[in-house]
């Protein structure tokens, strides 16, 4: 997620227990599936049969704050060791939290994957040997390596995963900006323009930085072919936003300029290349960023959003707390229905999208009138 100085934003391990037990409670978003196995009598034998992987989500997991490495230390050991997860961005800011994170999700999850967000490439913190954003990027994808995390696309039981790189360009944000009001610069709002650094020939200001992110998907252009050939069932993820539609409107915002750093159309353009122009019901992707819980479907492609989030947005119950997370997205050979409550995507299923009107929502017009 971007952080704002003034205002933060809104398959099995068998096992047979006498007790069912949790160390991590769950809500009715995926209740149904958190039973890793079946059960069968035949005659006088017991026999136990693995269910098909599920496949959780969850993105900004931000664990150098105590209460979320809790949290993901909270995670059940039993109960997900048949299933995926996937972690669109912003694990951890220090290499120490990112290691320690991904390694006791491994333990947790069959396999785990995982793509960069903004705040993995921070580097405001000198306890690793790296001298730029790029450099620590590339430290934090040999540390995936070595842990087992999965950073490029595969088949698993049959179905495809397709991690996405990506980064964000103003030009992103085509809709009418707010002008009744003095906004705070990108450069004051957004800490990624001070604590990243980027060799010289890229730049957050320009198309430099996503089209270079972009270019590293091009590696994995074959497996996505074959993945298109072979699988009935494929995710994508990434960490940023390929659609502005997946943001509230500007007049919703705290911090109206948000859209100008928060997605790539190239993305987009990846997406459809995948999952075609018109999408399928069974056309899903991943993102996070932006910390607003999402779930909608545009042009034939389901777009979900799971934050954990920051501790004292949970604490305001912003996305409902945290019990729901990981959400499961797919369970029994299928996507799995769609999660609630969903504030933002709900709202915008029951109401069009305004970009035209600048008139600040009152929470908005009442904290720029407090300034």
């Amino acid at each position: 997620m971007v952080a704002v100085g003034f205002l933060p934003f809104r398959l099995t391990f068998l096992s047979i227990q006498l007790q069912s037990s949790s160390s991590h409670s769950h809500s009715h978003s995926h209740l149904n599936y958190n039973q890793p196995t079946a059960i069968k009598a035949r005659g006088s034998h017991i026999q136990i049969q693995s269910s098909p992987p599920r496949v959780f989500v969850i993105s900004d997991l931000h664990t150098d704050y105590s209460q979320n490495m809790a949290w993901i230390h909270s995670l059940s050991t039993t109960l997900y060791q048949n299933d995926l997860l996937l972690v669109p961005g912003d694990v951890a800011e220090t290499y120490n939290n990112f290691f320690s994170t991904m390694s006791i999700l491994k333990l947790k999850f069959r396999h785990v994957f995982y793509v960069p967000g903004n705040h993995d490439l921070w580097c405001r913190h000198h306890n690793f040997n790296h001298t730029d954003s790029i450099e620590k990027m590339y430290q934090l994808l040999d540390a995936c390596k070595t842990l087992g995390v999965k950073t490029s696309p595969e088949i698993i039981d049959g179905l495809g995963i397709i991690p996405l790189f990506s980064w964000y360009h103003q030009s992103f944000d085509t809709e009418k900006d707010i002008t009744s009001i003095r906004i705070p610069s990108l450069e004051m709002a957004c800490k990624d323009f001070h604590a990243c650094k980027w060799p010289g020939e890229l730049s957050s200001r320009d198309l430099s930085l996503a089209l270079y992110f972009d270019t590293m998907n091009e590696k994995s252009y074959d497996q996505i072919k074959k993945i298109q050939s072979v699988c009935r069932q494929i995710i994508s993820f990434s960490h940023f936003l390929p659609r502005q539609e997946l943001c509230p409107e500007k007049r919703m915002l705290f911090y109206p300029n948000l859209p100008k750093i928060i997605g790539s159309n190239y993305l987009e353009n990846r997406i459809r290349s995948i999952h075609g122009d018109s999408g399928s019901i069974s056309a899903c992707h991943v993102f996070g960023h932006t910390h607003f819980c999402w779930d909608a479907v545009l042009d034939g492609i389901r777009y979900v959003q799971a934050p954990l989030a920051y501790p004292k947005e949970r604490k305001r119950r912003m996305n409902g707390g945290e019990n729901w997370l990981p959400f499961c997205i797919y369970a029994n050979c299928g996507l799995t229905g769609r999660q609630s409550p969903c504030y933002w995507s709900d709202y915008y299923s029951n109401n069009a999208r305004e970009p035209e009107n600048t008139e600040l929502a009152p929470w908005v017009a009442k904290f720029y009138a407090r300034r």
